[in-house]
């Protein structure tokens, strides 16, 4: 039995001028043969014995299982010594210390014959290798879990703009991104893909805009990538990475405030469903009237603060959390929005039903989402509104905001668009509503098929120019409309609204 001392481990012996066995041994560091476990079986093969890799707990990492000498193996690991030889009447063994970035393996060999300086030089050169293969696999690894560190980081920047903490967001973001935050307004945009392809598609956003967008893997959609970005120069940027891909479409949102990340990002996806339809894939969110922009402010602002007071009562934090929450809430379904927030779907429905609670209210109405949706956007779209003194408690409704002569003319305007259809779809589509956009009951109040329900709702997207079967600011202005020409009923809030 011998063993190296670790100060001789670099005098190796070299194996001469390009031998076979080198060049074969080479060729597992090409990256089609980066494998520890074929360098392993090759070695076996290359010295005619048993090859065992395992570290220094005597956990087997490649080859086949061989009796040691413990002693040998704990002065290796350690590194006491280098190498070491093991002999006795029908076996040869050869161990040699295998370095790994977090801990030392041993490569151990053995064989019937002794073994000659060719055999040596190839137990020696592929511990060698090892050594590169563990160490890449290593970093590799490493690299994988920076990136998806970095990757949740991302989201949980978004998550936090999504509740509005645009505070706590900037102070995530200012430790791997400074500056990406500190605007004040920011654009959404959504490029969406193949599902197969959006890793790679959510590197090349990272690339085009570098250190100037926030770029996130949508939690919710699988094809989706999300980018927030307060450069101008961000959305070129994107135009150009879709003229480069012929399946990827981009929609993008108009300038919010980053507490308004949230409506940016509705906006972003409409805008998508529209790239859909254009010759360049592309789509930016079409500013148009909305019927808040008709109203009064300061009466829109006072009206809001009452429908909102009994939410007055609670803790800061809590009342920001349920009412971010039923923002999105009633933008996307219960499951898409507990993805974009980082929490559990029953945690979304929770929050809600004690936002409806509060309000005296139920949102299986179609009409009282909108009312909601209405107070919502108007709280944080005009925050600095001044609300005078008794605005509060004045008699204002919400039949006096709607029913003012540009609201009313705004309504009728987009709802006669409907009128030049034999079909009636005005009609189908005030029953889908007032059924809670469920097509079946619809269908059994209308006296037609739910298929038929379906098709009118569907056909009047393109005349209104709004998306109608998912819910969010689109159907929730329709039903505005509605309200404001008296199609429908307004909906019963307890005591206020």
């Amino acid at each position: 039995m011998a063993g190296r001392e670790d100060g001789n481990r670099q005098q190796r012996t070299a194996a001469g001028p390009g031998p076979a066995w080198a060049e074969e041994l080479l060729g597992h560091l090409r990256p089609a043969g980066r494998d520890v476990g074929r360098v392993v079986g090759w070695l076996a093969g290359a010295v005619g014995g048993d090859v065992a890799l395992q570290d220094a707990a005597g956990n087997l990492l490649a080859g086949t299982r061989l009796p040691l000498d413990e002693g040998l193996v704990t002065d290796i690991t350690a590194g006491r010594i280098a190498s070491a030889a093991w002999e006795s009447r029908d076996r040869h063994q050869r161990l040699v210390r295998v370095e790994h970035p977090s801990h030392t393996c041993v490569l151990a060999v053995s064989r019937e014959a002794p073994f000659d300086r060719r055999a040596a030089d190839v137990v020696t050169h592929t511990a060698q290798v090892i050594e590169l293969l563990l160490t890449a696999r290593e970093s590799t690894a490493a690299g994988h879990r920076l990136r998806r560190a970095t990757s949740d980081l991302r989201l949980a920047i978004l998550q936090l703009l999504m509740v509005e903490d645009t505070i706590a967001a900037r102070r995530v973001a200012a430790g791997l991104w400074p500056g990406l935050l500190d605007a004040d307004t920011a654009c959404v945009y959504v490029v969406e893909s193949d599902a197969a392809v959006r890793d790679r598609i959510a590197e090349e956003c990272l690339d085009r805009t570098g250190e100037d967008a926030l770029v996130v893997r949508c939690p919710a959609m699988d094809g989706h990538v999300i980018v927030v970005s307060p450069r101008d120069t961000t959305g070129e940027a994107l135009r150009s990475l879709v003229g480069r891909h012929p399946d990827i479409f981009l929609g993008g949102s108009v300038r919010q405030s980053l507490a308004r990340t949230a409506t940016a990002y509705g906006q972003a996806v409409s805008a998508l469903a529209v790239a859909h339809f254009r010759p360049d894939k592309t789509a930016v969110y079409a500013e148009r009237t909305h019927p808040e922009r008709l109203m009064d402010p300061e009466a829109l602002r006072g009206w809001t603060a009452r429908v909102l007071r009994p939410l007055d009562t609670l803790p800061h934090h809590t009342r920001a959390e349920l009412l971010a929450t039923t923002r999105l809430g009633l933008e996307f379904t219960a499951v898409n929005a507990a993805k974009v927030l980082g929490v559990s779907r029953n945690t979304v429905r929770a929050r809600m039903e004690r936002v409806e609670t509060l309000l005296g209210t139920n949102f299986a109405d179609l009409t009282v989402r909108a009312v909601v949706h209405l107070a919502l956007n108007t709280q944080i779209g005009l925050p600095d509104v001044h609300v005078p003194d008794g605005t509060r408690n004045s008699p204002l409704r919400l039949s006096d905001l709607l029913s003012g002569p540009a609201v009313r003319t705004w309504a009728q305007g987009l709802l006669g668009r409907l009128d030049a259809d034999a079909r009636n779809p005005r009609r189908t589509l005030r029953g889908w509503i007032t059924a809670g956009g469920n097509a079946e009951r619809a269908a059994q109040t209308l006296g037609m098929h739910p298929q038929t329900v379906r098709e009118h709702v569907r056909s009047a997207e393109p005349v209104l120019e709004r998306q109608l079967l998912a819910a969010g600011t689109d159907l929730y202005e329709v039903v505005l409309a509605h309200l404001a020409v008296g199609d429908l009923d307004l909906p019963d809030f307890r005591r206020h609204g």
